[in-house]
């Protein structure tokens, strides 16, 4: 399979979790890539991330336990300037600041900054999470100003509702968030595997959702992998654009995806 020349049309969205950034904080390489896929793309790039990890080595550090409900952080609203510090602050300052060592024009933001996002109080099912939102709209005109002189946005999951309340957004909703806002051309999901595996052990490099809920009733799509896969088709539907899962392991993996080859796993809308 080609894969789609990554240096037209519309701006990429990467998003970075907290695990692979805390496995690659010291990782040149990552950086260099990413730093290098920026200059090469003309439309640019925006770079969304997480830091969870982060997080709850903070709130440890102050006697508080971390709680999560279906995936997503218990934010109290007493627990939320810690975060924003954490996400918005030292998280976000350091990948900023390895970029830029790579090379990089790196502007760290929020996704509050420059009103490139609208967030509401998210309560899946009506259960109360506290001070943790959702993207609902914005104008992304910072983010393309930003990349038109150059520049590669960082945008840490933290937005503000209509009060100017801070709210902790989940870093794939972030990213999926700016991704539709962006209209962008493509969604990359930098995470600690190589993509999905099937029944021989090999990356598939192309999966409809379709194809995906028939692995999983398969039993080839097993464990963890379930809802990642699920949460990154239902993305590509609503986007209309090509998800890709691909591992931060190493940083030729990303290099190889930004030359065109095939790498990961890119789920489309089918």
């Amino acid at each position: 399979m080609t894969a789609p020349n990554h240096t037209s049309e519309r701006t990429t969205v990467i998003k970075i979790g907290g695990s692979t950034l805390d496995g690659h904080r010291d990782n040149a390489g990552m950086w260099a890539a990413l730093a290098s896929l920026a200059a090469r793309s003309s439309n640019g790039v925006v770079l969304v991330h997480g830091g969870g990890k982060a997080v709850d080595r903070h709130m440890a550090r102050l006697g508080v336990a971390s709680e999560r409900k279906q995936g997503l952080r218990v934010t109290p609203r007493d627990q939320i300037g810690d975060i924003v510090g954490v996400l918005a602050g030292s998280v976000n300052k350091q990948i900023v600041c390895d970029l830029n060592r790579a090379g990089a024009r790196a502007v760290g933001l929020c996704l509050g900054d420059g009103a490139m996002t609208e967030c509401r109080v998210l309560k899946p099912g009506g259960m109360d999470l506290g001070c943790v939102g959702e993207v609902v709209g914005g104008d992304v005109a910072l983010l393309h100003t930003l990349v038109a002189a150059g520049c590669l946005p960082v945008v840490s999951s933290i937005g503000f509702d209509s009060d100017g309340t801070p709210l902790n957004v989940n870093a794939d909703d972030a990213a999926a968030g700016l991704a539709r806002l962006l209209k962008a051309k493509s969604l990359v999901l930098v995470t600690d595997v190589p993509g999905i595996k099937g029944g021989d052990g090999k990356v598939f490099p192309r999966l409809t959702p379709v194809q995906i809920e028939r692995e999983v009733e398969s039993g080839t799509i097993t464990g963890g992998m379930i809802p990642k896969s699920r949460a990154a088709a239902k993305l590509a539907v609503e986007l209309g654009i090509s998800v890709v899962i691909l591992s931060g392991e190493d940083p030729i993996f990303l290099t190889r995806w930004a030359s065109g080859e095939a790498v990961g796993t890119a789920i489309v809308p089918g």
